[in-house]
């Protein structure tokens, strides 16, 4: 039964999982500190956030394989179908059951917010919901895929930044406060720098396959200097919102999480190969749910 398991987990991608859940942190303790904080509400939002992050891995998987994207050529991790652990068939019965439990989490989610009394929010989050299930599957799947454009960064800047923070402080206050934007900015710019730091790695085999991410788009060196200035400004946009609201002192303990992002910047900067893109990933992605954690405790210490 493991090694049945084993191939799933893979595909699952557990490592992408700490920063799909960094709005929802920040966004949570925004709204703890306005004194509207749920469990129970950030229990369901964390869980279907996940199921959303792993319906984004699978038809990822889905659409690269199928299409030939994931081939040997590729640096990065082997994956499922590209393997022949899954295959194509097997992957796309795993997608749907994924959809499944995101509506069965959406309508949880959706109750314990608004119960009956909201019925137009209920609505507006069940079509929010929607939208993030048909991003999660139209990044590599279909005829024309916007992962294949070059949009996959405007839609991870929406879903991942403006929509992580700003939807999820709105399932606990039902409103919107201009605090809460430019942590979401900050936050959106970041996990734009994951993505394109991933589009740099592939950015030979990709080229080769036809899938045009903005990294192809803008070549080697553009790219990295689109990369640096992604991260650049994740840290002032951030920095703009201490200042514009400090409370305390305390306020400033997210800047511990500029460290490890500079030091990403600096070898970053002195990468010339596509594969050693590859241990950063990590890097990045962990100093954003550090960044995340920090910033949210910050807020309400």
């Amino acid at each position: 039964m493991f090694k049945k398991m084993r191939p799933w987990l893979s595909a699952f991608r557990l490592r992408t999982l700490p920063l799909s859940v960094s709005g929802i942190i920040i966004g949570s303790c925004l709204a703890h500190y306005n004194g509207m904080f749920d469990r129970t509400i950030l229990i369901f939002a964390i869980l279907l956030t996940i199921a959303l992050q792993v319906l984004s891995n699978l038809a990822n998987d889905y659409g690269d394989g199928v299409k030939g994207t994931d081939n040997d050529d590729r640096i990065g991790p082997e994956r499922a179908i590209q393997s022949g652990a899954i295959t194509p068939e097997e992957m796309f019965e795993g997608i749907k059951m994924n959809i499944l439990v995101v509506i069965i989490l959406t309508v949880g989610l959706i109750f314990v917010s608004f119960g009956s009394k909201y019925f137009l929010y209920a609505m507006l989050f069940f079509l929010l919901s929607g939208l993030s299930v048909y991003a999660a599957i139209n990044y590599t799947v279909g005829s024309s895929p916007y992962g294949y454009r070059g949009l996959g960064d405007v839609f991870v800047f929406i879903f991942f930044g403006l929509l992580s923070v700003v939807g999820s402080y709105f399932l606990y206050t039902k409103q919107i406060d201009h605090h809460v934007y430019l942590p979401a900015v900050s936050l959106g710019f970041l996990s734009m720098g994951v993505l394109n730091l991933n589009n740099m790695r592939d950015i030979d085999s990709d080229a080769a396959a036809g899938k045009k991410t903005l990294a192809v788009k803008l070549g080697r060196q553009k790219a990295k200097t689109y990369h640096i200035i992604l991260i650049v400004l994740a840290i002032i946009v951030s920095c703009v919102f201490s200042i514009l609201y400090y409370s305390k002192p305390t306020i400033f303990l997210f800047y511990i999480a500029y460290i490890p992002l500079l030091i990403h910047l600096n070898v970053v900067r002195k990468i010339n190969s596509p594969k050693d893109y590859d241990p950063q990933l990590k890097v990045l992605a962990l100093s954003t749910f550090l960044f995340a954690v920090l910033l949210g405790v910050s807020y309400i210490l």
